[in-house]
């Protein structure tokens, strides 16, 4: 049985719209205030945040101990408390390592091995491998193309 890696290429090219919407962002665009007191950058370091959850998942489930799934009641609180701190950090820097967290994501969940995808699934995959889903939904936001 094949096994599904239709996300590999929708990560790319969401990947590739989060590095040219960076590359392009003056200082100023990455400060601009969005709504519930985020900025740009705080949104994109939000999309970082939780591409390394996903890569600090996977190194734990190779070492044996299989991801949890995430309770969408704990989402809210999560981007919550990490809200002031990606607010508090330089928005260029917030920027890149957006970037930098996406690029090694989509490299990690690209290279996973057959039998770890198919036990993600199993398991009603609580890694999420398609990160293109979650960038779309902020970077359509920021660019203005997303319902507000």
């Amino acid at each position: 049985m094949a096994i599904d890696r239709s996300y590999v290429s929708r990560n790319d090219a969401e990947r590739a719209r989060l590095t040219r919407l960076v590359a392009r962002a003056s200082d100023a665009d990455l400060a601009r205030a969005m709504p519930a007191g985020w900025t740009v950058a705080a949104i994109l370091g939000h999309l970082a945040f939780w591409d390394q959850r996903i890569l600090t998942l996977i190194d734990a489930w190779e070492r044996g101990t299989p991801p949890p799934s995430i309770r969408e009641a704990d989402v809210d609180w999560f981007n919550d408390s990490g809200k002031p701190f990606l607010l508090a950090l330089p928005p260029r820097q917030v920027a890149e390592l957006a970037v930098s967290i996406a690029a090694a994501v989509d490299r990690r969940v690209a290279a996973l091995p057959d039998d770890l995808v198919t036990k993600n699934a199993a398991a009603g995959s609580p890694l999420s491998l398609d990160r293109a889903a979650h960038r779309k939904e902020h970077l359509d936001e920021i660019e203005g193309r997303g319902s507000r």
